[in-house]
């Protein structure tokens, strides 16, 4: 049986079943019991190698009566020598191997045999040419015993489905993992935060543990369900919970697996692994990143695959082959459903769609506390205010978050995981770990007044979310971090929100104008955001009073990951002017806005600015007593005392 740290094939036998019958020994026993067969023919490969001789060496020891023997082959001749002369090419007396051999001349020499009756030396010779049954052997037999055995091989593939049992035996079968329900220890219980997909997926739940139930009024489960989300959300983890809260069976494959070099490998993979689901039902099956086999056939630029449009085709027709009494379910995972091809979403196949999505307030909470479980924890972390300070985690996310505290606290000897864990972790998660980078004093001061200036704007401007942490420390690819902590999660953001959130980004730009009177290079990332919320803003929301409520699409961003391509652009050059235009316009006016606000509040900047130079890092503490309180955030609940 298997268990999820060793997770059994398709191919393993059940420990009731009888031992498989002994068949032929494997191709290479043959292949190294022939090249032993070989070596032992020729047993000269075991002897001592002959020593290669001039012709006019051997010539003067044949004089001195020093052969006993030689034979003549072609244009070589070897022999054995009475006793062992030295070298003649070594100064040191070495002596030569008891057998010699060397090259015959070109030019027929008729004093040699002479010499050999005159020194009584004993001498045959043997014929160069082939044996007529070794040149048939080497010419037609050999090659088709060769083609015959490859041809045997292929035909014995292909009469068995699974794709034979001879040298490609496992080729075509499925590489799925499998996890009986004993060892499937996952129930909806381990998950956290995911109240809505289980709900969903309670049914899947209640028919694998009684078909009939669903079948006594004729209703139809459906056969394939879609777990569509963002990486990290633990649509696997869902998955194995479901399985393992209706005790059944689960085989887990990923869509890659079943792509090859060969055409109709994945297709006999595909076919393998439902066939065994069949026969060991109820059970679930698990495609991970179906998109990777899944994806629309023939579009993109480099058109179809035939190798994974055949798989595709064979895992639609596996689907449309369930019975309704087949209590099989197919859970597949994606995070980019746009891409897959519309047949596999028909109803019939993946008809019903879960969306995984990246947890609430709440959910994070409930996630934490699964993950400290393990993790010695001090009584002054507080669950509440980590989840509400980490909004965008997935549970991923989270699960690094807890580890990196653990890790900060083991580096530190420290009995528990406290707060100031945590925060580390918090800051190296969301800000990047400190790099080891030493600026001069100018840098350091025009960073310090670009981080002052992002602060002082989401400080002043009532729709900017509350400012969390601002550093001038060097982290990830950033030269200082100025860190926005929303209070809520938000689903819809109105448009005075967003030309605030653009004046926030200009807002460090607009301070190395005010006090330098020159912008930095260190200002391109905040460009590159304003731009790209400024463009969404004029050609996708329609926030323009010059362009309208019209949505223009830019381009396609990734043609080949399924979709028809066509005109990456569907408006005239004009309009395109006009985009251009609007969104400069923006931008002009968010930095205009970011330079009022700072010029109203010079004395509060460099202060700011020159408190960063001292600490490299200020709070919202430290913040509060710089710049007093925050102004009023009308579009958020009111922040909790401790929290400002």
């Amino acid at each position: 049986m298997s268990s999820p740290e060793n997770p059994g094939s398709l191919n393993s036998l059940p420990k009731s079943a009888p031992p498989p019958p002994l068949g032929w020994p494997p191709v290479w026993i043959f292949v190294v019991l022939a090249l032993v067969l070989v070596m032992f023919s020729f047993g000269g490969c075991f002897e001592t190698p002959p020593s290669e001789v001039p012709y006019s060496f051997f010539w003067q020891q044949l004089k001195k009566g020093n052969v006993t023997q030689v034979e003549f082959v072609g244009s070589h001749l070897s022999g054995e020598w009475k006793e062992a002369p030295a070298n003649p090419e070594s100064d040191k007396k070495v002596l030569l191997a008891k057998k010699f051999s060397t090259v015959l001349p070109n030019v027929e020499d008729k004093r040699l045999l002479e010499q050999l009756d005159l020194s009584t030396v004993k001498y045959k010779a043997e014929s160069t040419e082939w044996n007529p049954l070794m040149l048939a052997f080497i010419y037609f037999i050999a090659p088709g015993l060769i083609m015959g055995g490859i041809l045997y091989l292929m035909l014995k593939r292909s009469s068995d489905p699974l794709g034979g049992s001879g040298m490609f035996g496992s080729f075509g079968r499925s590489p799925a993992r499998r996890f009986e329900s004993s060892s499937s220890n996952k129930t909806y219980a381990d998950v956290a935060g995911m109240d809505n997909a289980k709900r969903e997926l309670q049914e899947v739940v209640e028919f694998l543990k009684d078909p009939t139930h669903f079948q006594r009024l004729g209703a139809s489960i459906p056969k394939g369900v879609l777990l569509m989300g963002p990486p990290g959300t633990g649509k696997t983890l869902l998955a194995r919970a479901t399985a393992g809260e209706a005790g059944v069976t689960f085989y887990s494959i990923n869509g890659s697996e079943f792509i090859q070099l060969f055409v109709g490998v994945g297709a006999s993979r595909v076919r393998d692994l439902f066939r065994t689901a069949k026969e060991n039902a109820p059970c679930v099956i698990f495609i991970d990143e179906i998109d990777a086999v899944g994806r629309m056939r023939g579009a993109g630029y480099g058109g179809g695959n035939d190798e994974r449009e055949q798989t595709l085709n064979q895992i639609l027709s596996e689907m449309d082959g369930f019975l309704q009494t087949d209590a099989v379910i197919v859970l597949a995972a994606t995070n980019r459903p746009d891409v897959l091809d519309p047949a596999l979403l028909r109803p019939g196949r993946f008809d019903r769609h879960v969306t995984v999505d990246r947890p609430t307030k709440d959910g994070r909470r409930d996630i934490l506390k699964v993950h400290i479980k393990k993790v010695p924890v001090a009584d002054n972390v507080k669950l509440d205010e980590i989840a509400a300070s980490t909004i965008g985690f997935s549970g991923a996310d989270l699960k690094n978050l807890v580890n990196e505290a653990a890790i900060n606290a083991t580096r530190l000897n420290k009995d528990f995981v406290d707060e100031d864990d945590f925060e580390y972790a918090r800051d190296k998660v969301i800000m990047g770990p400190k790099r080891e980078e030493i600026l001069n004093e100018r840098e350091r001061e025009m960073t310090a007044y670009h981080e002052a200036g992002h602060a002082l704007l989401a400080w002043r401007l009532s729709e900017v979310d509350i400012v969390r942490k601002v550093t001038i420390i060097p982290r990830g690819r950033a030269l200082g971090v100025t860190q926005l902590m929303p209070v809520e999660e938000n689903y819809s953001i109105g448009e005075k929100r967003l030309h605030a959130r653009l004046a926030f980004t200009m807002g460090g730009r607009a301070a190395e104008k005010l006090v330098f009177d020159e912008f930095t290079a260190g200002a391109e990332n905040d460009l590159q955001q304003a731009t790209s919320l400024a463009r969404r803003m004029v050609g996708h929301w329609g926030m323009s009073d010059v362009i309208g409520p019209v949505a223009f699409r830019q381009q396609e961003e990734n043609p080949f990951l399924g979709k028809e391509l066509h005109d990456s652009r569907e408006f005239s050059e004009e309009t395109a002017r006009i985009i251009d235009q609007e969104v400069q316009k923006f931008l002009m006016r968010a930095q205009d806005k970011a330079m009022e606000v700072l010029v109203a509040n010079r004395p509060q900047l460099d202060q700011l600015a020159h408190e960063l130079l001292k600490k490299e890092s200020l709070g919202q503490e430290e913040m509060k007593v710089i710049l007093g309180p925050p102004v009023a955030k009308p579009y958020v609940k009111p922040l909790p005392e401790e929290l400002i």
